[in-house]
């Protein structure tokens, strides 16, 4: 895993941590397909796309540098373990090679940690070899004992990363919790953030954080920024 820094990146390098976020409830296809073109110009990471998406999605990227990630049991997490895995399944016969999960926040806040452990291996285990899993803690609700531990649950699970939010809740990204995720986990898991993450030098301090991936709406006036900036 390359370290990534705000005072070296390149403009390939940014537009690879970003995963360009397409989650409104309220996007039309043609937002999704507009999202997808925008993603394509930039040579984003992956656009991330509500699940009925995936497919349309697919069909833009094809044959492009952006991969096409979804979410599970967004933005809750209430499902059950089965229904995350058949949303996995389904996600990945559609096309999607990202998948965020949201954990079952009450189970983690309960103390069920091996049911927060078993349900992700159980979307790892379906992922392997085919998509990232990064798993959504939604920090606005946990304490930092509970992210701490959360952070453990996913690597034992084998997660490729953890991510602090959905962009739903009352509130996103903080340095503080990503500082305290990157020193939770090891060199195996990547971190990402996402939740009003929405100018340069708030992705530039992620980064420096220790950030590898960031959701993002605002992609095209960062990477323009950026590009501005380099002159």
């Amino acid at each position: 895993m390359t370290k990534l820094n705000s005072k070296t990146i390149t403009l390939e390098q940014l537009a690879k941590v970003i995963d360009h976020s397409l989650l409104r409830p309220e996007l039309t296809e043609k937002d999704v397909i507009a999202g997808c073109d925008l993603a394509k110009k930039y040579h984003v990471a992956s656009v991330c796309v509500k699940p009925a998406d995936v497919q349309l999605a697919v069909s833009q990227l094809k044959g492009t540098d952006v991969a096409v990630g979804t979410v599970l049991s967004f933005p809750h997490g209430n499902s059950v373990t089965a229904i995350k895995v058949a949303e996995a399944k389904q996600a990945l016969a559609d096309g999607a090679t990202e998948l965020d999960m949201v954990i079952n926040i009450g189970a983690m806040r309960s103390g069920k940690y091996d049911y927060v452990r078993d349900e992700i291996k159980a979307i790892c285990d379906v992922a392997r070899g085919r998509a990232l899993v990064k798993v959504i803690f939604e920090n606005a609700y946990l304490t930092d004992e509970e992210k701490v531990i959360a952070c453990k649950l996913s690597e034992e699970a084998g997660a490729d990363f953890v991510k602090t939010s959905t962009g739903f809740a009352p509130s996103g990204a903080t340095l503080a919790d990503v500082r305290l995720m990157r020193a939770s986990v090891s060199e195996k898991v990547q971190v990402k953030c996402a939740g009003g993450v929405r100018t340069l030098d708030a992705l530039f301090e992620m980064i420096d954080a220790g950030v590898t991936r960031s959701g993002a709406t605002t992609t095209a006036a960062m990477l323009d920024e950026f590009k501005q900036r380099k002159g």
